[in-house]
């Protein structure tokens, strides 16, 4: 089997390449773009892979037909940035590329498998079911991935094995590149070892105190595994939501870091930036049981549990030495 991973060098396709190799896969193309950030490097150092291409060499070389027998295109690739003000940058990247890679895969009998995202749901009010299509994201990047699937979903034609995952919010090693848009453990993490503290956002929405504020945070080990889901079903399609079901504070979240640390609980709250408060997402939850319906029949991580082993197996060999 030819697999083809965009975003190799990134969080979850470093991590997605790596379990590959423990299942000895290693015919594997690596996409990515290495000068948009040079850190990622370091997440694919030691894996095995069969050849690296910059993503627009990769679309000039399968436009061309130069890369033959891809079997699967798993595209995690994007622009993730929900700060971006540039929408055509974003739809450009995002969206037109997403589709260039499914008009190959349908021409070419080759299986799609792709990264949305829980952004596309935008504040909640139309609930987090994977089925609902009338979604209002609340900023360019979720609306660059609401595109996308409505694009696909409106397509007549389909590849023979067509996978959308609508990531929530996914932890974990291979993160450190993100910088801002690295997940809270990480920044938390960070913040403690250098201040002795944590800081969180202060709510300004009257159902939501301050910390308890919540998200859907699934460990980096789960996503993968459900990758790897589809990976193995090639008759399954549709798009599913990829999160554990199971809201938890941002408070839960930090005083989980602590503890993973022995640590006594020192959280500071602090004031949201003015282009953030209209575009945050107080609650958001996936609803999986679309998932379940299909066969996946794994628990999820406990954010206790995944937080402390990604702090103790992790964070602190890495950044504690």
């Amino acid at each position: 089997m030819k697999i083809v991973v965009t975003g190799g060098a990134g969080f979850i396709g470093s991590n997605l390449i790596k379990a590959l190799n423990e299942k000895n896969i290693t015919n594997i193309i690596v996409v990515d773009h290495l000068a948009h950030n040079i850190n990622k490097k370091e997440n694919f150092t030691d894996l095995k892979y069969q050849v690296y291409f910059d993503q627009g060499e990769f679309l000039k070389q399968i436009q061309e037909n130069k890369i033959k027998d891809i079997d699967i295109i798993i595209h995690l690739g994007a622009r993730t940035d929900t700060t971006e003000k540039d929408k055509n940058f974003l739809i450009e990247n995002n969206t037109v590329y997403s589709q260039k890679l499914f008009d190959f895969c349908l021409s070419n009998n080759c299986r799609f498998i792709y990264a949305s995202s829980a952004a596309t749901y935008g504040d909640g009010k139309q609930g987090y079911s994977d089925g609902e299509r009338n979604l209002k994201p609340l900023n360019y990047y979720g609306l660059s991935k609401y595109l996308f699937d409505e694009w696909l979903l409106n397509k007549k034609g389909k590849p023979s094995q067509w996978v959308g995952l609508k990531f929530f919010n996914v932890y974990g090693p291979n993160e450190y590149h993100k910088e801002f848009m690295a997940s809270v453990i990480y920044h938390g993490f960070t913040q403690i070892i250098k201040d002795g503290y944590i800081k969180l956002f202060k709510s300004y929405n009257k159902n939501y105190k301050d910390g308890e504020q919540m998200r859907d945070f699934i460990y980096i080990k789960d996503a993968i595994n459900v990758i790897l889901f589809f990976l193995n079903k090639n008759n399954l399609s549709g798009i599913f939501n990829v999160g554990t079901g199971k809201a938890r504070s941002f408070l839960n979240l930090a005083n989980s870091i602590f503890l993973a640390l022995n640590k006594n609980p020192n959280i500071k709250f602090i004031e949201m930036p003015d282009g953030l408060k209209d575009k945050y997402q107080y609650f958001t939850q996936a609803d999986i049981s679309f998932l379940g319906k299909i066969g996946y029949s794994k628990k999820f991580t406990e954010l206790e549990d995944g937080v402390r082993d990604y702090v103790q197996s992790y964070l602190v060999p890495k950044f504690t030495k």
